[in-house]
C-alpha cells in the first residue's frame, strides 16, 4: 500500500498509481466492471480511505455506484452536499472539513475531509469519483491532481 501523503512521494507516487491502474483496466471496456475495479484499486492502494467510489448521474441526481467502504447515500441531488456541488458545478471539490462545508451530507459519521472529482466525458456529466477520508486535511493539491489523472485513465478505459 502506498502512503502517498506521508511519503512525500506527490506526483511520483502517482505515476505508479497511474501505470498500474492502466494496466488493471487495459482489457476491458465495461463502464461497472470497470468503476467497480477503480474503487477496490484506490481503497486498497491509498493510505486513510474509509470510502472510495462512484455516484452516477440519473436526471438531476447523483445515485449509488460501485464503492468499497461503508454503507452510504442511495441519492443525492445536484448541488447539495460535496457531490452534488461536484457534479452541478463540474469542479473537483477538495474538503478539509466537511463539518464546515454547508450543506455536507452526512453518510458516515467518521468521514472527516473528502475529495470528489466531476466525471466528464464527451462533454456530458457521468457521475463523480468520490473519496473520503477519517482524518481532516487528508487531501491536499497534489492528491487532487493524481487523482483527475487517475479518474481520466478510468475514463478513457471505459465505455460510457
Amino acid at each position: 500500500m502506498i502512503d502517498l501523503k506521508n511519503a512525500g512521494q506527490g506526483l511520483d507516487g502517482y505515476g505508479l498509481l497511474c501505470a498500474q491502474l492502466e494496466s488493471l483496466l487495459a482489457d476491458e471496456r465495461d463502464f461497472i466492471a470497470n468503476a467497480a475495479q477503480f474503487s477496490a484499486f484506490l481503497f486498497s492502494q491509498l493510505d486513510d480511505l474509509n470510502w472510495a467510489g462512484f455516484y452516477l448521474a440519473r436526471g438531476e441526481e447523483l445515485v449509488l455506484g460501485p464503492f468499497q467502504g461503508q454503507i452510504a447515500c442511495v441519492r443525492i441531488p445536484f448541488g447539495r452536499g460535496v457531490c452534488g456541488t461536484a457534479a452541478a458545478t463540474l469542479q473537483t471539490q477538495r474538503v478539509e472539513d466537511v463539518h464546515a462545508f454547508a450543506g455536507h451530507i452526512a453518510c458516515d459519521s467518521a468521514s472527516n475531509s473528502e475529495l470528489v472529482v466531476p466525471l466528464v466525458k464527451a462533454g456530458r456529466l457521468i457521475g463523480v469519483l468520490d473519496l473520503d477520508s477519517p482524518s481532516l486535511a487528508r487531501f491536499g493539491v497534489e492528491d487532487q491532481a493524481g487523482i483527475e489523472r487517475l479518474a481520466q485513465i478510468f475514463l478513457n478505459a471505459s465505455d460510457c
